[in-house]
């Protein structure tokens, strides 16, 4: 069958503008899914490869699906987790985060006073929209300062991405990722904080990985983890968006005329009747042009500006044509731009670009209604029954300079009108030509079938002639460039034959004539068109831009090609044909051949003129995408071998991703074609195919697919119709031919038609005029013959869970209808239906390649109409009359045609089709059909001119049939004979029939009409199992196992007066799981011979699906024999799974298995604090601390370890591929657009990573301080019974189903409709089984294939639940919280843990086991649940997770209680299990028959030839050292998967984490819960008490901190009188959390230095939990709490400085944060303190005040200036000591400078004292502080003046004297 069928690539081209699926890769698969659709891989292969691969090319593919699959609302949940804040812009503020998805609003708490808050608070918001609409709805996160009752807060940042970006990432979500705020109203500011955050998102039937929630330790890089999808860059930089809004056309009315006539009576004018503007929509913001009143076709000329970061993470702009009206505005039409389809993130990329070009908008029918029930489609939702608009727009985007001053800050939208553009730019008007003939009608809905019907095609406006042209009163008819139509509208009112205008030229003939439907059966009309055809044929004016249809039509056909060879090579793979290499080799070289192809063609039209600027970088990108395709197609190929088929084929189906990618054309140009069947002039059904399908070009690769082909075309009802039951069935089959061209080139426009017709046109005189009927004079007459064989896993429409189904085959205009079977969802028809007299037009040799299809219908016969089941196509295989009927092709191969509902898979049919051409002689014919039915089988002699004539039809064989003829002897399948053989265990869980219970089963067991039933069960409800165990039946079965009849197994309740009551049924489809084959003697690798496991005998896929799982580190061990000694000592660490040793079941083999072998997990476990740097300080080893937590702690470290490593190993495999591949393309660097969603840059990223951590792990053993060995179980992050196939190792449970089968909108899912559970199992083996296993010893001839199973008595058992904790709980109360409590339910037992509820938590720790006494098999189903615990009304259900017990008691896993890595008498890891590890052996031993345990010397133990070492002594409680054989044995167990025969992996100590479900929200996860079951049988001895798990209570601590000195604090105050600077310095501290409990140092006033002297003590009392590293703090959260609430906080503590005044506010200065854990050490002096040593936190060596105890130093405090650059405030000396409480209550310290223990007083300087209190003091002080300098300075110049005077006065004198020589 075509899987392509399955994806919905084929409506991929319907797509054209429709918003109907959003194109992430996986998007429309998943919205498929939701919207029914199941994974290929449950597909059956059935072939409708008949119907989808051509051989001649007269006929194109019909598409198979007939609903659409969008628009229809779905549930999806968003659940958002904000877990903290930090590096917020800002003073001192109390941050609130906002998150808004659509509409919806959710705020966090306010944390006080902080920059880095911490929330970690949980929200979620639940949706029922269709995907479309919910992928584009925004999740804004925003964050706001000091919001409150009274005032809306100032806004921080915000963040905003689309839902769709969330859903495309792998898993569907982020998790702890960094969001990056921006200030919308200041796009300079750069980034204002980060916030981070998990969100997901769910829709129906996804189930989202959670990574393991354990003790996070705080992924402090911000940087590597910021919530961005791949291949983003971190910086963003803001963009104008501008979307310019040229003009439109062709709008439809949008008033009724009644009002415009009153105007128009009044004011006398004609006015058109709508307003229109348009709405742009991106990104949660809106824009809208001014609205153009009354004009069909307005001209706006305005462009919307978009500011917004780039590139954007909102995938769609969204435009919308609207209409202005007074009471509500409504739309017209909506078209959705995709930004990654208009640009290209490449090396050689380009920005968003686009146009201007013309866009085409679908929609409602034009006609106008007060209330149009399509509504919705004018908004983009469906797929448009019809044109609305057209609306020409361009895009472009500019990057913004930021730093630029003339920039626009706020990002408001702007509209700015922009000048007009020339006609010329979009590109030339051209004629275009449609040509259309209806060859066939069928299948005409029987509702309408009364009416005469015609059809209507229409090409945008052109051709539709009821709601078509509107009327514009403003434009002026421009009739050269024909965008009015009223002249042909004038012309032709209704294609009458002779109406053509005298220039011929104008004329379009778009409906053909009216026809009374002829009735084919019950269901269905035909119309008589026999040999006459109608045809259609429209002209019409476009922009010629056909370049962008071919380019996509180029690529859509290689992708075509390729989808179809993908799905062969698929379907070989499925039905194990041979060599699905070669078909995949071949299926690349296609593809290399096509792209080289594209690239030639695509070459050269690089440099046409009327392109825009997105058709140039288009054409260029398309070119290099293909180019390195093809190049690495021919790569992959080579590498293609028969064990990398699957993976190669893989890569080959992203390759055809892209290529649908590339060929979806964002600009478009010619509209869709619609064709209509009207009745009495209404619209009733409708087909839409893209106008790229049938356009024609000269160059063949360039035409659409369907150009000049005839195609069957099913019509479907309008909108919201059809969805569901209305939509399945068809409204109309068409076979069509249609062709699109250009007028000047469309002389060959009838070349693809069947031949053998003549024209007849309009008129005598249009010479020039296309034909307006067909006729057709040759016609070819077959008999087909449709072998109806059977059908399997049918949809059941009774009540009772089966059908009735009988088959309808329609071809041509014939039908014909199988038998009903009753009460059967397998119907085997085994019936031959012959048509005769099926008479075909067109030459025989054409329709030998391409016959028309045959559509066949499945019905449910009820009393009064038929209901449909589904339907499926077929082609048949022709033989004309001169064909040989023999091989290869006759007879015909039964094959399997998949049957759809809508879009859901409805089962499948298997059946043969063949045509068989009439031989001429009819008198012959009619005495042999004569001769045919007296049951005698004549030999029809030769007819005319040497043919063969037709094969003959056997009579009826079977007497109770009747007249019904069986499928002929070479097509029924061979038959063998097979046994088949059925364990009969028991049922459980047997719902109420009609109110009565069921007392009395019987399970009956059918098969291709043989069975077996079991025995009866006396009283269900005293035990409901089987007193024979075992039953067996003969039956012939066909050969081929594919086409192997399902099995039925039903449930009926016996009555009293002999009734039967059906309970429920189950279909077995496949049977090939339960084949048994004998075991190979050849064969030396045991683990694929049979498996006779634990001496029961099983099928095959018992084991083989517990050991596929890779959990299991089980893989098949083979080598070569011989002596393997296996030692699993401190080697270098091997993942586990690598670990393969193959070993043989005839070899003597020492498997030697140390008991450290789990050391070197715990290697790598150091990574994680090495990181850390710093010398990591020795844990304390001591017994008495380690308890099971600790055990649990370290186990989920080593699951997370695994995962990384897993991911790191993945991820270099693949980089290795794409290095190759890219290698290859040396030249070319692939565009990773679209490749894997290019993982790269993360892969680079991690691929480092992974590098370090082998490195590291391979010379770890030396490098790492040893670390504190603690015993680890096994976390796995599902249930356990997905790791061990469902425990179905024996026995199988099959689901018993009654009632009718839901379909999507009933929302009825088949959980619903189970009624009950059969346990049992199958085994089938063809009859004569070899004596071998007959003979083996102790074989009991009764259990025949089942031997050794235990005996299902009624068993009482112990069952001891541990519930550990859950994560992410939905939450129940209107806070966004829940209170949670445990419920455990058994049968009739129910355990409520109500009173131990805990309040306000998504994340409970629950801690605690329950014991349940139950016996099996009454009571198996083990319910746990988790309530909302609400103080009035009843409390919650939040959801429930359901355990079958009894699968896990019975199975060989030996999953009662987990095995441990360790065996110890005493501590944390005691033995749980009151069997002994050696008793467990010996047991093992003994029921598998094996020989062992025998026990050795230098601790050596054998097991069945294998040999295995550990250690032998063991320390009881005192210390004493004893020998002991339980470390031996237990080394076996836990290596048990190693021995032959009888291996498999033993569950192991475990912690298994269950998804919750809750009934009333099928399908979504509400939580995850963390727990383990232990079950003892009450006939053993009696188990310890269970082990203590209830959650570690906080320890109390008390943190001292003394504040010594600060230094350099900032200046703020000026001094009163001098003007002068200081600061009255104090420092305040608290506990993050502890807000409240602030504490304050006293005042050091008029510092003038910015030094203060405190001494001063803080002390702060918490509890603090060692192994989560987190303070946990309980307090009401507001006066009305009920209870107190528990927190759980980082340890951090906040030290600030401020500056006291005494009349205004405080000012705040400074501020630093220590994470208790790791903070840095402080510098020795304040000199050396510097701001270096928060902002290279990370490189620094760190310290934890849990480890130091007690530390002292000067820490830096930091602030933002106004640029947010951080800048140093000032420098504080504290220290820091931590004492438990213990030592607290031993030496008591005061507060402040209190006793106990009291601070001396700080020596301040004089000036800290008022300075009127010793004014003169304080006077010299201030004088002499202050102008020291400026004092000396002006005595020294005083001084030098003085001297200079001096000198001045004397030197006269003395001068004189010199001179008198005195």
């Amino acid at each position: 069958m075509k899987l392509g069928k399955a994806k919905s690539s084929k409506d991929d081209h319907k797509r054209g503008d429709e918003p109907a699926i959003l194109e992430m890769e996986d998007l429309d698969k998943k919205a498929m899914r939701l919207a029914g659709m199941l994974e290929p891989d449950t597909i059956s292969l059935a072939s409708v490869t008949a119907v989808t691969t051509n051989v001649s090319n007269k006929r194109s593919k019909p598409d198979i699906k007939m609903e659409p699959s969008s628009g229809r609302p779905v549930d999806y949940q968003i659940s958002i987790t904000v877990i903290e804040a930090r590096q917020l812009i800002g003073l001192n503020m109390d941050p609130v985060v906002c998150v808004e998805v659509g509409d919806d609003k959710k705020y966090t708490s306010m944390k006080e006073s902080t920059n880095c808050p911490y929330y970690n608070e949980y929200f979620v918001f639940d949706f029922h929209v269709p995907p479309d609409v919910m992928f584009d709805k925004i999740i804004k996160l925003s964050v706001i300062h000091s919001k409150n009752l009274l005032r809306s807060g100032t806004l921080v940042g915000t963040f905003k991405m689309d839902v769709g970006t969330v859903y495309s990432q792998p898993e569907h979500q982020f998790y702890h990722k960094w969001a990056i705020l921006s200030d919308p109203d200041d796009i300079t500011a750069g980034c204002k904080g980060y916030v981070k955050c998990d969100i997901a998102v769910v829709g129906k039937g996804d189930n989202i990985k959670t990574p393991h929630k354990a003790n996070e330790t705080d992924e402090d890089d911000i940087e590597g983890n910021l919530l961005l999808p791949e291949g983003i860059p971190a910086e963003r930089q803001w963009a104008r968006f501008y979307v310019k809004i040229h003009r439109a056309e062709g709008l439809p009315k949008m008033n009724t005329s009644i009002m415009a006539n009153v105007k128009k009576a009044f004011i006398g004018e004609n006015r058109d009747l709508v307003d229109p503007y348009v709405q742009v929509q991106f990104s949660g913001q809106k824009g809208k042009t001014s609205v153009q009143k009354s004009s069909y076709e307005p001209i706006w000329n305005e462009q919307v500006i978009f500011t917004e970061l780039f590139p954007p993470l909102c995938k769609r702009i969204k435009v919308q044509i609207r209409d202005s009206d007074k009471v509500n505005d409504v739309a017209i039409g909506t078209h959705f731009i995709d930004l990654r389809k208009i640009s290209n993130d490449g090396d050689k990329g380009f920005l968003p670009t686009l146009g201007p070009a013309w866009v085409n908008m679908y929609g409602s029918t034009r006609q106008y209604t007060l209330m149009d029930e399509h509504q919705d489609l004018n908004d983009g939702l469906g797929e448009g029954v019809s044109f609305r608009a057209r609306l020409l727009i361009s895009v472009a985007v500019e990057i913004l300079d930021t730093t630029s001053p003339e920039i626009i800050c706020s990002t408001d939208v702007q509209v700015e009108p922009v000048s007009n553009i020339s006609e010329s730019a979009t590109g030339k008007m051209e004629e275009f030509f449609l040509f259309g003939s209806f060859l066939e009608a069928t299948m005409i809905d029987r509702k309408i079938g009364d009416k005469p019907i015609s059809f209507e095609i229409t090409i945008g406006n052109y051709g539709n002639h009821i709601d078509g042209v509107s009327k514009s009163s403003s434009v002026k008819k421009k009739k050269k460039e024909g965008e009015d139509q009223e002249e042909e509208n004038e012309l032709i009112q209704n294609s009458s034959e002779d109406e053509a205008d005298e220039d011929a030229d104008l004329t379009s003939v778009s409906s053909t004539p009216p026809m009374k439907p002829f009735i084919t059966d019950r269901n269905y009309f035909h119309l008589p068109y026999f040999e006459k055809k109608p045809c259609v044929y429209i002209k019409s004016w476009w922009q010629d831009q056909r370049r962008r249809l071919y380019n996509s039509n180029m690529m859509d056909k290689i992708a075509d090609k390729l989808e179809e060879g993908l799905n062969d090579v698929q379907e070989v793979i499925k039905t194990e044909k041979a060599f699905p290499e070669r078909r995949l080799r071949g299926v690349l070289e296609e593809l290399s051949i096509g792209c080289s192809r594209y690239v030639t063609l695509a070459n050269k039209d690089v440099n046409l003129a009327g392109r825009t600027k997105l058709d140039r970088e288009r054409l260029k990108s398309c070119m290099r995408e293909m180019d390195s395709m093809g190049q690495q197609a021919k790569q992959i190929r080579t590498q293609v071998k028969k064990n990398t088929v699957k993976e190669k084929l893989k890569l080959a189906q992203n390759f055809l991703q892209r290529l649908r990618f590339l060929a979806d054309e964002p600009q478009h140009s010619i509209p869709d074609v619609f064709i209509w069947m009207m009745s009495n002039n209404k619209r009733i059904a409708y087909a839409r195919i893209p106008s790229k399908d049938i356009l024609y070009s000269v160059v063949d690769e360039e035409t659409g697919k369907d150009c000049g082909k005839v195609k069957a075309v099913f019509l479907k009802l309008p909108g919201k119709k059809g969805f569901g039951p209305a939509g399945w069935t068809v409204q109309a089959k068409l076979e069509l031919y249609l062709w699109l061209g250009l007028n000047k080139s469309r002389k060959n426009f009838l070349h693809g038609l069947p031949n053998g017709f003549e024209e007849i046109r309009a008129t005598k005189m249009g010479h020039g005029l296309p034909p307006v009927t067909l006729v057709y004079d040759m016609k070819q007459v077959f008999q087909l013959r449709a072998h109806m064989y059977q059908a399997r896993s049918l949809f059941a429409a009774d009540s009772s869970g089966l059908s009735d189904p009988f088959a309808r085959v329609f071809f041509s205009s014939q039908s014909q209808v199988t038998e009903v079977l009753n009460e059967t969802l397998c119907p085997t028809w085994d019936q031959l239906l012959v048509f005769d007299d099926v008479e075909l037009f067109g030459e025989a040799t054409e329709l030998r390649d391409d016959p028309p299809i045959i559509v066949v219908e499945f019905y449910d016969q009820d009393t009064g109409k038929a209901e449909f089941i589904g339907r499926t196509f077929a082609k048949p295989i022709i033989k004309m009359r001169d064909e040989p009927y023999g091989p290869p092709r006759f007879p015909p191969q039964l094959e399997y045609y998949q049957i759809y509902r809508g879009n859901s898979i409805a089962g499948e049919l298997l059946a043969a089709f063949e045509l068989l051409q009439i031989p001429f002689d009819a008198e012959e014919i009619r005495r042999a059909l004569i001769a045919v039915h007296d049951f005698a089988v004549p030999q029809i002699k030769v007819g005319q001119g040497g043919r063969a004539d037709l094969p003959p039809l056997e009579g009826p064989t079977d007497s109770e049939r009747g007249p019904i003829l069986p499928v002929p002897l070479g097509i029924r399948p061979v038959l063998s004979r097979y046994r088949i053989e059925v364990l009969f265990w028991g049922l459980r869980d047997l719902k109420r029939i009609n109110l009565a219970q069921v007392d009395r089963p019987r399970v009956d067991i059918e098969c291709a009409g043989r069975g077996v039933q079991s025995a009866l069960i006396q009283n269900y409800k005293k035990n409901p199992n089987f007193s024979t165990l075992v039953k067996w039946f003969e039956v012939d079965l066909p050969e081929n196992e594919l086409l192997h009849p399902p099995l039925n197994i039903r449930v009926v309740d016996c009555r009293a007066f002999g009734r039967y009551i059906l309970v429920g049924s189950h279909a077995v489809s496949t049977l090939r799981h339960f084949i048994y084959s004998p075991p190979d003697k050849s064969c030396n690798n045991w683990a694929t011979a049979a498996k006779l496991m634990n001496g029961y005998m099983v099928l095959t896929n018992g084991c083989s699906q517990a050991r596929s799982s890779p959990s299991l580190s089980s893989r098949t061990f083979s080598r070569p024999a011989g002596d393997v000694s296996v030692s699993l000592e401190a080697e270098p660490p091997i993942r586990k799974m690598d670990t393969v040793v193959k070993l043989d079941a005839m070899s003597d083999a020492v498997v030697k298995v140390d008991m450290n072998e789990d050391e070197s997990d715990k290697e790598k476990k150091k990574k994680k604090k090495k990181k850390k740097g710093g010398a990591e300080e020795e844990e304390e080893t001591d017994e008495r601390v380690l308890d099971w937590w600790s055990k649990y702690f370290a186990s989920i470290e080593t699951l997370k370890e695994n995962l990384r490593s897993q991911e790191a190993a993945q991820a270099e495999a693949e980089e290795r591929e794409d290095l190759e591949i890219a290698a290859e393309a040396a030249d070319i660097r692939p565009d990773d657009l679209h490749l894997k969603g290019s993982k790269m840059k993360e892969r680079f990223k991690e691929k480092k990573s992974s590098k370090q951590k082998r490195s590291q792990a391979a010379d770890g053993s030396e490098k790492r301080p040893p670390k504190a060995r603690v015993d680890e179980l096994v976390v796995y992050n599902r249930e356990l019974e997905s790791e061990y196939g469902n425990f179905e190792d024996w026995l199988h449970t099959f689901n018993l189903y009654r009632g009718k089968a839901g379909d999507d909108d009933e929302h009825a899912l088949d959980d619903d409709r189970i009624v009950g559970r059969f346990k049992g199992s199958l085994c089938m083996y063809k009859v004569p089984l070899s004596q071998e296993i007959t003979r083996e010893a102790g074989y009991d001839p009764n259990m025949g294939m089942f031997q050794s199973i235990p005996h299902n008595d009624p068993i009482h058992v112990l069952v001891r639940v541990y519930v550990v904790r859950a994560t992410d709980l939905h939450p129940a109360d209107i806070n966004g919280k829940a209170d949670p409590y445990v419920v455990i339910k058994l049968g009739k037992s129910e355990v409520k843990d109500k009173e131990n509820y805990i309040s306000k938590q998504l994340n409970p720790v629950f801690g605690k086991s329950f014991d349940i006494e139950a016996t099996f098999p009454m009571e198996s189903m083990l319910t746990v649940s988790v309530y909302d615990w609400d103080l009035v009304g009843t409390d919650d259900l939040i959801g429930e997770t359901k355990i079958d017990l009894e699968n896990r008691f019975y199975s060989k896993f030996r999953a009662t209680c987990g095995i441990a890595s360790n065996y110890s008498m005493h501590g944390y890891n005691i033995w749980r299990d009151p069997m002994k590890p050696s008793q467990i052996l010996a047991k093992l031993c003994k029921e598998g028959k094996i020989d062992g345990p025998h026990y050795g010397p230098g601790g050596k133990v054998k097991v069945a030839n294998r040999i295995f070492t550990g250690a032998t002594e063991i320390e009881d409680e005192n210390g004493l050292k004893k020998q002991t054989e339980e470390h031996l044995a237990l080394s076996v167990l836990n290596h048990w998967e190693e021995i032959p025969r009888v291996g498999c992996k033993l569950v192991p100590e475990h912690v298994e984490t269950r998804p919750l479900l809750n009934p009333d929200k099928p399908g979504i996860e509400q939580g995850r819960l963390e727990m383990w079951v232990d079950m003892f049988p009450m006939d053993m001895p009696a188990p310890g008490p269970a082990i203590d798990i209830s959650p570690r209570k906080p320890k109390s601590f008390e943190l001292r901190v003394i504040i010594w000195n600060t230094d350099d604090v900032i200046l703020e105050d000026d001094a009163f009188l001098t003007g002068e600077k200081m600061s009255d310095i104090y420092v305040r501290g608290w506990l993050k959390g502890q807000q409240e409990d602030k504490q304050d140092t006293d005042v050091h006033y008029h510092s003038l230095t910015g030094e203060g002297n405190f001494n001063w003590r803080f002390v702060f009392p918490f509890d603090y939990l060692v192994a989560e590293e987190k303070i946990i703090i309980s307090k009401k959260e507001s006066m009305f709490s009920w209870d107190e609430t528990e927190y759980k906080i980082p340890p951090r503590l906040t030290m600030q400085v401020w500056d006291a005044d005494h009349f205004s506010a405080d000012d705040f200065l400074g501020a630093i944060e220590l994470d208790l854990n790791r903070f840095p050490r402080g510098a020795k002096t304040a000199k050396q303190c510097n701001l270096d040593m928060i902002r290279n936190e990370q490189e620094l060596p760190t310290i934890s005040i849990f480890k130091q105890k007690r530390v002292k130093g000067w820490w830096p405090f930091v602030a933002r200036d106004e640029n947010d650059e951080m800048e140093l405030t000032g420098k504080v000396e504290a220290e820091l000591h931590l004492v438990t409480a213990e030592e607290a209550e031993k030496s008591p310290v005061g507060l402040g400078r209190n006793e106990p223990d009291p601070l001396e007083k700080p020596n301040r300087p004089d000036t800290s004292l008022m300075w009127f209190l010793g004014p003169l003091k304080s006077l010299r002080y201030f004088i002499w502080h202050n102008y020291r300098w400026l004092i000396l300075k002006a005595l020294g110049l005083i001084l030098l003046l003085l001297m200079l005077g001096l000198f001045l006065y004397s030197i006269p004198g003395y001068l004189v004297k010199k001179i008198l020589g005195a």
